[in-house]
């Protein structure tokens, strides 16, 4: 059963779609209600709040036979004959008191640095890391010896709002306090904006839950992350419901 539309009273119930009809309007690509980041930007596919047939469609023909979509936040049902290839809980933070300060170590990451953080995002896997997520917002890293050893940038914008992502430390320099140091760093940027840092981890990652906790991050919600495979045979609608065609 599809949800009560408008049941998100939040734009932090629904961070992708937010975004994506907000400040990075700019990116998203349209099918009907069903809205997306480019596939070197984002994963992201963000539906509306009260999905139905039509909207399962076009997130078919707006992603393409066999191909995976992520869908955070979502708890409704998916069609039948979709493949679930991914689903964990999630816990969403919000800024509750941050002590938010610049980092004199911290250098501004650009779209020359790209190869550097992908290869750093393949060995700490902090989440989706993509040739142009960096173009999302602002990203920090700090370097060691001229190399790449730690970074955190900015994700998903919702109107007055701004995701912390991609915190990760190289296994080299774990322990020296770089991912707080960073968090704080990309915070304050967000804050000298007049906006508010947000982030999601898993549940089940108790360390980066007490980590974010004690930087003075409040628990306001738990959500979900699913990803799914949209069937390899196009579908069209019928009789309100999305059917195989062949």
């Amino acid at each position: 059963m599809s949800a009560t539309p408008h049941a998100h009273a939040h734009v932090l119930d629904n961070p992708a779609r937010a975004s994506l009809t907000g400040p990075h309007a700019h990116f998203a690509e349209r099918r009907g209600r069903v809205l997306r980041y480019p596939a070197d930007v984002s994963p992201w596919l963000a539906l509306p709040d009260d999905p139905d047939a039509d909207d399962w469609a076009d997130v078919a023909a707006l992603a393409g036979p066999g191909k995976e979509i992520a869908l955070p936040g979502f708890g409704g049902e998916i069609p039948a004959g979709w493949e679930i290839t991914f689903r964990g809980e999630g816990v969403q933070f919000v800024d509750d008191g941050l002590a938010a300060a610049p980092d004199p170590e911290a250098v501004r990451l650009g779209p020359a640095d790209v190869p550097e953080m992908l290869d750093l995002v393949e060995r700490t896997r902090p989440g989706p890391f993509l040739p142009r997520t960096v173009e999302l917002g602002t990203y920090l890293g700090i370097r060691r010896n001229g190399a790449l050893v730690a970074m955190a940038g900015e994700r998903l914008h919702p109107p007055g709002w701004t995701e912390i992502s991609a915190v990760c430390t190289d296994a080299t320099v774990r322990g020296q306090g770089l991912a707080t140091r960073l968090t704080l760093a990309v915070a304050h940027g967000i804050r000298a904006r007049g906006e508010t840092p947000f982030l999601h981890t898993g549940a089940d990652n108790t360390t980066a839950v007490r980590l974010y906790e004690s930087l003075g991050f409040r628990l306001r919600r738990r959500t979900r992350f699913l990803a799914a495979r949209v069937p390899e045979q196009p579908g069209r609608l019928e009789d309100g419901r999305v059917v195989a065609v062949g």
